[in-house]
């Protein structure tokens, strides 16, 4: 069932029709050289009627020979080495399809994207995060089809920050933790990510019936985290949840100086795995994400939304796993 709201994908289709996503794009698209009887070209058109489905047009461009360039718009935050690992990977395989894959890296105003969509003329943009702010206008304004890497596939990835706050909120609670607190980087670029993080962990502590999740920003250069975790554990707080690790480092940081002890009097968790929490005070307990289901997604999703077949159903492996290590 397509999600209320959501752009009906091929994939939509192929589940109404009960047929593989490979006829749906068939059918649609008029492959020369298949052999697909009436009564299935008849469902594949009726699901896609009734679905409001429409092949996007730059896939027809494909399939003539002209090829194309697709934006993936990374996120300005610190996630390890996954995104150039899986965007590595993306690269090679969208090649085989004839599409050229431009990375994009978000910077404060985001504009080396907007100058991408004028200079490349893409025919997509596909992208981690949800797009915000002046990129989202520049998309939006430009008509260019915007990929949700969850679209049709691994639904998971679609709502990343559900999956991040469901593993955190669960393994704090399994600790005994109920009155939580979010911690967001003062980084203005980074503010709308944390939203969207902030917005998974709360959703997942009201479904557990816990009190509302507070929540601060604490500084860089940590001159005032010591002060940030004496309010938190003032007002009853046991745990925190930051929107990175590098969040995580400052309120450990800010826990030190305040005289505490993590996590005996506050506990700390992050997300993205940063390689540095192995070596932190104490060692980082943080959310891993994997490379390999983020390929399998982003290559499905972008295939998908260009009507083309996918070479092999996903997966569905977990995007996201639990690393507990001493902060918790």
């Amino acid at each position: 069932m397509v999600q209320k709201g959501s752009r009906p994908t091929s994939s939509d289709v192929a589940r109404l029709a009960n047929v593989s996503q490979a006829t749906v794009s068939y059918v649609l698209n008029g492959a020369a050289g298949q052999k697909i009887s009436e009564k299935t070209q008849a469902a594949v058109w009726k699901a896609a009627r009734e679905l409001g489905y429409r092949p996007n047009l730059a896939a027809r461009n494909l399939k003539a020979g002209r090829g194309g360039v697709v934006l993936f718009v990374f996120p300005r935050m610190g996630l390890g080495e996954w995104p150039l690992e899986a965007g590595g990977q993306v690269t090679k395989i969208l090649a085989r399809h004839g599409i050229v894959l431009s990375m994009q890296f978000e910077t404060d105003d985001g504009s080396n994207v907007i100058e991408a969509i004028a200079d490349l003329d893409p025919i997509a943009i596909a992208s981690t995060f949800p797009l915000s702010g002046d990129v989202a206008a520049a998309v939006a304004a430009a008509g260019i089809p915007q990929i949700s890497l969850g679209d049709g596939h691994l639904g998971e990835l679609a709502e990343l920050n559900s999956a991040v706050g469901e593993l955190q909120i669960d393994h704090l609670t399994s600790l005994g933790h109920q009155r939580l607190a979010f911690a967001f980087s003062d980084a203005a670029a980074l503010r709308p990510l944390g939203e969207y993080y902030l917005d998974g962990v709360r959703a997942a502590a009201a479904k557990r019936g816990l009190p509302d999740v507070l929540d601060a920003t604490v500084a860089t250069d940590g001159s005032d985290a010591a002060d940030v975790v004496k309010r938190w554990v003032g007002d009853g707080v046991t745990a925190v949840c930051a929107q990175t690790d590098p969040t995580a480092f400052i309120v450990l940081h800010g826990v030190r100086r305040a005289g505490l002890r993590c996590p005996q009097d506050l506990a700390v968790i992050g997300a993205d795995a940063n390689p540095s929490g192995y070596v932190s005070e104490p060692p980082l307990t943080s959310i891993a994400f994997d490379p390999q289901t983020i390929v399998d997604a982003a290559v499905a999703a972008i295939l998908d939304a260009l009507s083309l077949p996918t070479e092999e159903e996903s997966k569905n492996h977990s995007i996201a796993q639990l690393v507990r290590r001493s902060s918790t």
